[in-house]
């Protein structure tokens, strides 16, 4: 897929169909952009799950947060990437030794990993890179 520029109806189609949100790069930091967008999809109904190892165990927004994607006890539906591009490629390398893959490997604004984004793509993960679920809905009143 060309990453440059993505069809509303394939974000739309997205942000309908997934439920389970990991949210890798989760902070407690109320200022912290994951904070803000975590708030945001947990209003929308979708049940979200923080991950970060340095706050596993704790709680952010209200959530139980998970060191890692392998230890959440759920599938998920989609993995929403807080973390710099050059760790892109290995939250892909992780949703991809899980048991139940995610449908969805989501990362936000200025993160993006072209060879990344191919590996998920390869074994059957849609990607979406550079883009904020937060901003999203509203626009595509998803």
């Amino acid at each position: 897929m060309n990453h440059d520029r993505y069809p509303d109806d394939y974000i739309a189609g997205i942000l309908n169909s997934v439920k389970t949100i990991a949210l890798t790069g989760a902070s407690p930091n109320p200022a912290r952009p994951s904070n803000g967008v975590m708030g945001y999809l947990l209003s929308r109904g979708y049940n979200v799950i923080p991950v970060n190892p340095g706050q596993a165990g704790k709680q952010i927004q209200g959530q139980l947060v998970y060191a890692r994607l392998a230890d959440i006890p759920v599938p998920v539906d989609m993995v929403d990437v807080f973390r710099a591009s050059e760790y892109l490629h290995g939250v892909v390398d992780e949703a991809l030794a899980l048991p139940l893959r995610p449908k969805v490997i989501w990362s936000q604004l200025g993160v993006r990993d072209d060879a990344a984004a191919a590996k998920a793509e390869e074994a059957g993960i849609k990607v979406v890179m550079d883009r904020c679920p937060a901003i999203e809905i509203p626009r595509l009143a998803a």
